[in-house]
């Protein structure tokens, strides 16, 4: 049965829709979350970091199974467990069960979104069509994010907290459904090529590790058992993940690849940009909502501005990145990152809103997307072109990796700060500002670092060829 390319578009495009949308849209739920849950403030984050751990420690897995056992096959299946998981954490009446769902939604993410971009690559040929597409695609997953928090707001006002995960129910039934009648099914490719599970397990595992290690440092001390051992079992873990990639026949993570300074300079930028971009997202939301006593829909719409700026900065860089190469755009990228996030910091619990507020997340927006799309661009632009789907998955995970481990530090020392005031005398809500103020300049310092990295990074001027090639593999 022939299928129409544009209807299997479609399908794909609204299931990296609602991956990209429950990262946004939970944020703005947070604080009901925390409430109804009895969540502790550090413990929290976890709702957001677990996620993003797994995506992004799978995310290369994913890929990998969706070439050995068939990439309709893996996108259905990860599909499935996302739409199953919305609902366990839609129903979750514990914060341990409402983590745990959070973890199995994010391998669900990491499954269907390299498989789906696998399908949309090899659905369209290389050229016009596959650059619409990817257009297309693109577009789409950037709208889920600026969607997503408005779409909370609503939900969490209008109903409940809850919502924010079962409305991917429904949508994942009409998914799964449309796919076998729109989704033509693609063979496996056969070789000898491995999962390299020891791998995933090995380096996801070791992050996870680490992360808890720094969450627990706030509530039991750095020098206390528990996080020591969390931090030095998690980095051995990540040694080990380290000596098996280089042994492995087929590793998740090529690490010759690394030895490419354009990919690992963009890696690491991507990583701080991560990291950066969480960590104001999770802060800022909370701060609307107890500092400022917003309602949920109320701290959405305050969001959507900066969404508006994140748009006009991706959609600005490729000419720029045309006009003057990769490396300038990248940096001015965060410097007005940087510069946002400190005006942020200006912000009172009673300030007014487009003073204090709206010219940081403004600056910010535009500033986060353009670090994103030149690093992106410019991972890929120096490998060849069988490796640019590796690199591509390589630096996506850095970025979703390097936002759950500096939301980690965030969130610790923010909460630190915050409690050390309120054992000093200070109010609920001048604590709340102080840690949030804290948690924003360190956020600022990962940018600063991004700058860094960025500045010794190759200044590649590449063809608009070589530009719609890392579109199509980003």
């Amino acid at each position: 049965m022939r299928r129409s390319p544009w209807a299997t578009l479609t399908v794909l495009a609204l299931a990296q829709f609602i991956v990209v949308l429950d990262v946004t849209i939970v944020n703005v739920a947070l604080p009901d979350i925390q409430s109804s849950l009895g969540f502790s403030t550090d413990g929290l984050q976890w709702v957001i970091s677990v996620y993003t751990l797994l995506f992004g420690g799978f995310l290369l897995l994913g890929g990998r199974a969706a070439d050995l056992l068939g990439s309709r096959r893996i996108f259905v299946a990860g599909l499935v467990l996302f739409g199953v998981t919305s609902l366990a954490g839609g129903l979750a009446g514990s914060p341990g069960l409402l983590i745990a769902a959070r973890a199995v939604q994010g391998l669900g993410g990491a499954m269907l979104s390299p498989a789906a971009l696998s399908i949309l690559t090899v659905t369209f040929e290389h050229g016009r069509r596959r650059n619409i597409a990817m257009g297309i695609w693109g577009g789409l997953a950037g709208l889920g994010g600026t969607l997503g928090v408005v779409a909370g707001g609503v939900l969490v006002d209008s109903f409940s907290w809850r919502w924010v995960f079962i409305v991917n129910v429904p949508i994942v039934v009409g998914l799964v459904i449309a796919t076998p009648m729109f989704v033509r099914h693609f063979p496996a490719r056969t070789g000898t090529r491995s999962f390299d599970l020891p791998g995933a397990l090995l380096g996801t595992g070791g992050l996870l590790a680490v992360v808890f290690g720094v969450v627990r440092a706030e509530p039991a001390g750095w020098s206390s058992f528990q996080v020591l051992g969390c931090l030095v079992g998690g980095v051995a873990m990540l040694i080990g993940f380290l000596a098996v990639e280089s042994r492995a026949v087929a590793p998740l993570v090529p690490l010759r690849l690394l030895r490419s300074r354009a990919l690992s300079t963009a890696g690491g930028a991507l990583a701080l940009n991560g990291a950066g971009f969480l960590s104001m997202f999770f802060l800022t939301a909370i701060f609307l909502q107890q500092a400022r006593h917003g309602s949920a829909l109320h701290a959405g719409v305050e969001f959507l501005p900066m969404g508006g700026t994140a748009i006009f900065g991706a959609v600005a860089a490729t000419p720029l990145v045309t006009r003057f190469g990769t490396r300038p755009v990248q940096i001015g990228g965060a410097v007005m990152s940087t510069v946002g996030l400190l005006l942020l910091t200006k912000a009172g619990a009673d300030g007014s809103y487009a003073a204090q507020l709206l010219p940081g997340l403004l600056l910010f927006g535009a500033g986060i997307t353009s670090v994103a799309v030149p690093a992106q661009i410019a991972a890929v632009a120096d490998v060849s072109a069988h490796e640019a789907g590796a690199a591509s998955g390589v630096v996506t995970a850095f970025n979703q990796v390097g936002g759950a481990l500096g939301l980690a530090v965030v969130t610790t020392l923010s909460t630190s700060k915050s409690t050390s005031d309120l054992a000093h005398g200070s109010s609920p809500s001048d604590a709340l500002v102080a840690g949030f103020h804290r948690g924003l300049l360190i956020a600022a310092a990962f940018m600063v670092v991004a700058i860094l990295v960025t500045a010794v990074s190759p200044r590649l001027a590449p063809s608009a060829e070589q530009i719609a090639e890392a579109a199509a593999a980003a």
